[in-house]
Parts: structure tokens; C-alpha cells; sequence
């Protein structure tokens, strides 16, 4: 249609915790917006009830009225996606962008109904903290001791127009929570017992400040690659010849740490800016010989690679080694992830024949770098050797 609005703009707000002051940040632009004359409306906000100030910055903004959904006998409210699009305004403030909307629902995940605005043509501000980022979702729970069930995948992130680090020290934050400026009083010693234990936010702080940068050095490099043609020179001479192109193959297994492994690869590509593959190997590419259970599994971490825009696919051959390794060199990989769990007495039968396929693709992945993830209990440790 002639009068169909460009794309509209995604803006981040992240952070390393609650409270340190993303939907106040968000909000404060949201106004200055409006001041400048723009159509500006709230999709959705959490109320945060006992944080007067940022409750103050709705003031004057218009809130697009939330949709009811029944739920197990309860009424629930979630942001009108489709009120926002009848509404069409230039700019839309979400909070809460990794949230999961209630069954029922048109769409699974806010940040889904965010796309739906962003191709509408409405510029959308939104919220998020460090650890809803899906690569980073192993990390946090080895910080913090508590697997987040909620995650962005970091291709979501990555369209991002712009993301901006709200920040605030450990220190600073855990005084607003001690006053009350963060959660009600009655839920204060909880949360420093668990989640806001100095320690963690530190550690959690750090990752958010070295993603913050990670995004900008990404947003530099394709700039830079716009404006340069990618060569080096390779010592004789001064000649050039074409920059080698890094290549990351996961190996996909039905071990359990295979997800793991997946998010681990996912996140040295994006680091590498390097193509990522994942595939599995069987005798039929139907999977048709394994177990259910097996195939399951293995389906499953297929399609959650998929999620992550990771090409995945599974390759047909009877010895899985020499299978992965040659279509490894076909594909000019040079790092090949694969996992490798504690044996247990029920698993022992598919933990030596995974073993046996780690042994056998050192052997044969010459020039090509092979990390092997191990379980080692409730953590997992990377061994990262050459082939």
C-alpha cells in the first residue's frame, strides 16, 4: 500500500537487575517525546506500586487499555496488541519485553507482539534485563543459582535500533532496596538472600556492561565492513587476499547439555561474527533408528537452534564421526562444539558411543579447532583443543 508506514524502531533499555532504573529511564524519554509533539502511548507497564517516582513518569501519557483473558478461573490482563495497531501511534512504551503472555493469547511472547508494532511502523521503547538474554541463560544460572524461565533470543536483540545500559552500582541498588525503593518491605530480606546478594549483581553488572559493549563493537564492525572491502594481507609482498571466515558446527546430540552446547555456539559466532550450524548425524535422516525418547530429544534441540536462527539439519551416515568432520570441512567450519556428559549407569550405553565420537573427531578434525563441553555434576566446563 502507497501510504504503509516504514518499519518503526526498536530501542532497549537493559539492565542487570530490578530497580536500577530501566522503566523510569524509558518512561523520562517517553515524555520528552511528547513534549517534542510526538504521538507517544503506553502498551503496557508494570505498575510498580511502590516505586512512587516511577509511577509519577506515567502521568500525562497516554495507556492503551490492557485485554482481558480468562485463565483457570481467573481474568488476567496483557497489552491489547491489536487496540495499539487500531490506535497506530509514532511511538509505543512496553515494559517487561521478555514476559510470557497468557494462554490464550495470539501471540506467545511480548517481544513476538513487539515485531507485530515494529512492521506496523511504531517505534517501540521496551525493558529488559541481562539475564533474560537466551545465550547468557546457562551464565546467569551459574551466578545466581536460579534457571530464568523467560529469554529473548539475541537475534531479537541484535534488531535492535539502539540499546541503552541503565546503570547503577551494586552497592547504590541494594541501598534503594533496602529502603523500599525497589520491592514492597515485606519481600526485602527475601531478596537479599537469594537474587540481590552483592556478589551476584556485581557479577551479573559485568555482563551486562561487556554485552552493552559487545553490541556496539558489532554496530562499529558493520559499519566499517560497509565502507571496506574485507582483506588482509597475508606477509608476501603486501598482497591481499580475502579475510578467513570463521564457521562453528554444533554437534547435536540428545544429551541434555546439547542446549547448552547450543547457546555456547550461538554466542561465539555472534562474538566471531561467524556463520553457525548445528546438525545431528543418523543412520536414516528420519531418525527412525534411535528411541523415541532419543528423538525427542534431538528434535527438540533441533528446533530450538532453529529459535536462535542457527541452520540446523540432520546428516545421513553410519559412522557419525567421519560423517561430521567431512561435512565440517565442506562448510569451511573451523571450531566444532560437542558435549559430553557424566556417565550414569542408565545412560551408559549412549554416554561411551558419545564418547567414542569425541575421541574419533579428534583424531580426524585436523585445522579445525574442537571444544568439548563436560558435566561435572551441576556445572559444566569447557576443554578447548586443536585438532
Amino acid at each position: 500500500m502507497a501510504n504503509r508506514r516504514p518499519p518503526g524502531k526498536l530501542k532497549i533499555y537493559l539492565g542487570y537487575a530490578a530497580g536500577v532504573g530501566k522503566t523510569y529511564q524509558m518512561l523520562e524519554e517517553a515524555r520528552e517525546m511528547k513534549r517534542q509533539g510526538k504521538d507517544v502511548v503506553i502498551g503496557h507497564f508494570e505498575p510498580h506500586g511502590w516505586r512512587a517516582d516511577t509511577l509519577a513518569k506515567t502521568e500525562g501519557l497516554e495507556l492503551v487499555p490492557y485485554r482481558k483473558i480468562e485463565y483457570r478461573g481467573a481474568v488476567l490482563e496483557e497489552m491489547d496488541t491489536d487496540a495499539i495497531l487500531r490506535r497506530l501511534p509514532e511511538v509505543c512504551v512496553v515494559d517487561e519485553f521478555p514476559h510470557s503472555n497468557v494462554p490464550g493469547s495470539n501471540r506467545a511472547k511480548r517481544w513476538q507482539d513487539v515485531e507485530v508494532l515494529i512492521e506496523s511502523g511504531i517505534d517501540v521503547f521496551t525493558t529488559m534485563n541481562i539475564q533474560h538474554l537466551e545465550s547468557l541463560n546457562d551464565q546467569v544460572c551459574q551466578i545466581t543459582g536460579i534457571r530464568v524461565p523467560e529469554t529473548v533470543p539475541d537475534w531479537v536483540v541484535k534488531q535492535a535500533d539502539q540499546v541503552v545500559m541503565v546503570d547503577l552500582t551494586p552497592r547504590a541498588l541494594l541501598k534503594r532496596l533496602a529502603r523500599g525503593a525497589v520491592y514492597p518491605p515485606d519481600q526485602v530480606q527475601k531478596a537479599l538472600e537469594h537474587f540481590f546478594q552483592e556478589s551476584r549483581l556485581m557479577a551479573l553488572r559485568e555482563l551486562a556492561l561487556r554485552q552493552t559493549a559487545h553490541e556496539v563493537e558489532i554496530r562499529q564492525v558493520e559499519d566499517d565492513s560497509s565502507r571496506f572491502e574485507p582483506t588482509h594481507t597475508d606477509g608476501h609482498d603486501g598482497e591481499k587476499a580475502p579475510r578467513r571466515v570463521e564457521g562453528i558446527l554444533i554437534f547435536v546430540t540428545p544429551d541434555p547439555l546439547t542446549a547448552m552446547l547450543i547457546r555456547r555456539g550461538k554466542r561465539v559466532a555472534d562474538y566471531l561474527h561467524a556463520d553457525c550450524l548445528a546438525v545431528a548425524v543418523c543412520r536414516n535422516p528420519d531418525l527412525r533408528d534411535t528411541t523415541s525418547a532419543e528423538r525427542e530429544a534431538v528434535e527438540r534441540h533441533l528446533n530450538f537452534a532453529r529459535a536462535l536462527h542457527i541452520e540446523a539439519r540432520v546428516l545421513q551416515g553410519h559412522d557419525i564421526a567421519k560423517t561430521l568432520v567431512e561435512f565440517a570441512k565442506l562448510n569451511g567450519v573451523t571450531q566444532l562444539l560437542l558435549a559430553r556428559s557424566a556417565q550414569t549407569q542408565k545412560q551408559a550405553p549412549l554416554t561411551n558411543l558419545v564418547l567414542q565420537v569425541v575421541r574419533l573427531v579428534m583424531h580426524l578434525a585436523h585445522d579445525m579447532q574442537v571444544m568439548i563441553v563436560a558435566d561435572r555434576g551441576s556445572r559444566a566446563h569447557f576443554q578447548s583443543m586443536s585438532g
